[in-house]
């Protein structure tokens, strides 16, 4: 099989360079957002919001919620481990506080939205089909709120069963966030676009838990907690290239994203944009820098549209997976 970058040359001149991508029905600026629950209003502060591909807010569910128990997070080898449980002030707040705030911008405002049952989730995403929201991204794999880290989007039938019924209840574009902690990926991902998805985001952190040698006490409040960083970038990045050639619909990588080269690396398996999170907890500048990473990477490889990046991962027909007898 032959790539669409095969016959690149590096080019020393600097041209124009489309970062340009269309998620569904949205066109985005360029492919890079931040993951929800890594970025916050106050970062306006640090740079430019407009220069975002897409805004994606912190989950939020209908009523009040005070989170997990102390402590939340723990630092690991290469990555982090978390344990927030979705702290969340309401649907109403959302509405009259957060909301008016991202009006002033210009990217679109995706909304990360969680709920314990599938008709729960139709109920919240109904009531946020309003001016101003232009997706749902429906958050059906955080392993914080299930019994023993257990989700929707851990199984195809429950996966398709959640999606029916949010597909139902709002004409938004609807984004669906699928967890790692799954056996069959891409069964979850081909589910979740028969029952209506118009976007996958892989995928959200992987179950994990730290152990203090010292106290013998786990590290986290609630013993388990989700991995992200840089530790789980060759996992994800294997399920992104899963799930982008089992689907139709566009991929957007989540996990272990701190660079160019990362989100690069994402875009030639098969996503269509990225996600940033962790390495916004270090380095709060770390979207807008990868944004230029990216437009300096295509103009030195000659690459006129970031879109030709899509799926160009080069594959020699030997290491193509073999032929079902």
């Amino acid at each position: 099989m032959t790539s669409r970058l095969a016959d690149v040359k590096t080019d020393s001149r600097e041209p124009q360079v489309d970062l340009s991508v269309r998620i569904g029905r949205l066109t985005l600026a360029n492919p890079v957002m931040p993951a929800s629950g890594t970025f916050a209003e106050g970062l306006e502060q640090v740079f430019d919001f407009n220069r975002l591909g897409a805004f994606v807010t912190k989950t939020i569910t209908r009523d009040y919620r005070s989170g997990n128990p102390t402590p939340r997070v723990a630092e690991t080898a290469s990555g982090m481990l978390n344990s927030i449980g979705i702290p969340s002030k309401g649907l109403a707040t959302f509405l009259s506080d957060t909301l008016p705030f991202y009006r002033r911008y210009r990217p679109p405002l995706i909304v990360s939205i969680s709920a314990p049952t599938a008709e729960q989730f139709a109920e919240l995403a109904r009531e946020l089909t309003v001016p101003g929201i232009a997706a749902i991204e429906a958050n059906i794999s955080c392993p914080n709120i299930e019994a023993d880290g257990r989700a929707f989007a851990m199984l195809p039938d429950s996966t398709e069963t959640v999606v029916r019924r949010l597909r139902a209840a709002t004409e938004l574009p609807l984004w669906v966030k699928l967890t790692p902690n799954t056996a069959d990926i891409a069964a979850v991902a081909s589910a979740a676009e028969a029952a209506g998805a118009d976007a996958l985001v892989v995928a959200n952190t992987i179950l994990g838990m730290a152990v203090d040698a010292d106290t013998f006490r786990p590290r986290l409040g609630s013993i388990m907690g989700g991995l992200s960083g840089p530790a789980v970038k060759p996992i994800i990045l294997r399920m992104t290239y899963q799930a982008a050639r089992a689907v139709s619909i566009p991929v957007i990588g989540c996990g272990g994203i701190g660079t160019a080269e990362d989100a690069v690396e994402y875009l030639l398996a098969g996503a269509t944009a990225v996600q940033v999170g962790t390495a916004t907890f270090l380095h709060p500048n770390a979207t807008p820098e990868i944004i230029d990473g990216l437009a300096t990477f295509c103009c030195r490889r000659g690459i006129a549209r970031i879109e030709d990046l899509v799926g160009a991962l080069v594959l020699d027909d030997a290491s193509l997976p073999a032929a079902a007898s």
